[in-house]
């Protein structure tokens, strides 16, 4: 039946109701949660953490990051911050729109330090100006990978649930309130947002395996994702209007080099083990749904990690190898590059932290470049001890329950369930909560079991 047809159907068969009652308290609601959403994009709290975040503030800060003349959004900041101290949401409706406006026509800013790099904007860019390691085979079918996947998934969520406490905090803070940190500082939960891409590209990936596409991992994420932050918060919103990959991540995003691919990145390196360089291509075709350039090499460093930790025993190695993989010319290689230098130079992490946080002070707390600089330091510095390790990205503050969650990953897959230890499982439960449709309480166990079948599944097929 054709569009017209249905709906001239409907219209023939509707029946004028004498008695009908308006229902104008359903468009008051629907305002009412316009205007709310709204305010939290000018002040909201990290629920995990209580972390004070504003949202407009850091796409201005976002944009600038990325070489563009942020003047005219940035003169507007101060009088959306008064509107919403005041209340005042007609002012700040107006205002909020006149910054996105002034962000979608920010012109370059040709002096800024991002064009000095090179920032590639497809897989085939990337891979032509990177230094990927060999496969090395691995046996997905025995125990000993099976342990591993499990392993990694259950330190990903340890270190989730330690970072979601005290995420957007900085070491000073931290260390007033609770001193130093080597452990959860309140009773963990699973419960967090960052893990729902990860099993939405699961989704994907047990349909199509290696030969998934963008598109069908997008609509993974319209099926089973009902709200996202920063650069998944407009990535959703331009695919619920049918802009798919790369535009849905291009379109009104400032937010695209922010940590949201960077932090997704363990589960490409799981379903890889031992193939970097394919870690790295489904890595680009995942981040391309919500990021571009800097933002999509967040999600290859960590699935590149993740790949490699199946094959490689010495973080030291497996940090320097990861390096190479990333193009030489990019700002990111530069970044992870001065972190690495500042780690050689260093003896203490506080300090090798105090000279990258001072190097990157001008990227926002969610920017991938200060998380990546932590996840260095504390691989570094941690050389594979899981609680040193977790306590070193706890300590530095900034997204740690991202940062905690991939590295956590990385030292599961390296070094099996043992590394983690009880008092970091056992309160755990073996279960994780999301609010992903369909997946609001699933068993870790079964997910590693889920993942290791699906990896089987495609590897017995080739």
């Amino acid at each position: 039946m054709k569009a017209w047809e249905m709906e001239l159907e409907m219209r023939i068969a509707a029946i004028p109701q004498r008695n009908y009652v308006p229902q104008w308290e359903a468009i008051q609601q629907y305002a009412g949660m316009a205007d709310a959403l709204l305010t939290t994009l000018w002040f909201s709290e990290v629920p995990g953490s209580g972390a004070p975040e504003r949202l407009m503030v850091g796409a201005v800060q976002a944009a600038e990051n990325r070489g563009l003349c942020v003047e005219k959004a940035e003169n507007l900041l101060k009088t959306g911050l008064e509107a919403w101290e005041q209340r005042d949401l007609s002012t700040l409706h107006r205002v909020t729109a006149l910054i996105w406006k002034e962000l979608d026509r920010a012109p370059v800013n040709k002096q800024a330090e991002y064009w000095k790099f090179r920032h590639p904007r497809s897989w085939n860019e990337h891979r032509v100006c990177s230094q990927f390691p060999p496969r090395v085979p691995v046996d997905v079918f025995s125990e000993d990978f099976e342990g591993r996947i499990y392993a990694g998934w259950l330190a990903q969520i340890c270190g989730g649930a330690l970072g979601t406490a005290i995420e957007g905090y900085v070491t000073e803070r931290l260390m007033e309130i609770y001193g130093p940190i080597d452990y959860y500082v309140r009773p963990p939960d699973t419960y967090n947002d960052d893990i729902l891409y990860e099993l939405a590209f699961l989704k994907a990936f047990d349909k199509f395996g290696y030969a998934v596409t963008s598109d069908e991992i997008a609509e993974e994420w319209v099926s089973h994702i009902p709200f996202g932050w920063s650069a998944e918060m407009v990535a959703l919103e331009n695919l619920r209007r049918g802009i798919f990959p790369p535009e849905s991540s291009t379109r009104s995003n400032p937010f695209c080099e922010w940590i949201g691919a960077q932090m997704r990145g363990a589960v490409l390196g799981m379903v890889c083990p031992g193939n970097p360089l394919e870690a790295a291509r489904l890595a680009w075709i995942d981040g391309m749904i919500s990021h571009q350039s800097n933002g999509i090499l967040g999600e290859v460093f960590n699935a590149v990690l993740t790949a490699m930790a199946f094959v490689e025993r010495d973080v030291h190695e497996l940090v320097q190898d990861a390096i190479r993989c990333i193009p030489k010319d990019s700002q990111y290689r530069w970044v992870v590059e001065t972190a690495l230098a500042i780690c050689k130079h260093e003896s203490k992490w506080l300090a090798a932290w105090g000279k990258c946080g001072k190097a990157f002070e001008r990227y926002n707390w969610v920017h991938v470049y200060p998380n990546v600089a932590i996840e260095i330091i504390a691989l570094w510095y941690g050389n594979g001890d899981f609680d040193k390790t977790m306590s070193i990205i706890a300590m530095a503050g900034q997204d740690v329950d991202c940062n905690a969650a991939q590295i956590g990953a990385v030292l599961g897959v390296m070094f099996g369930p043992d590394i983690i230890g009880k008092r970091w499982a056992d309160p755990i439960h073996d279960e994780l909560c999301t609010y992903m449709r369909g997946m609001e309480k699933i068993k870790i166990s079964e997910l590693a079991r889920w993942t290791t079948e699906v990896v089987r599944k495609y590897r017995a097929r080739s």
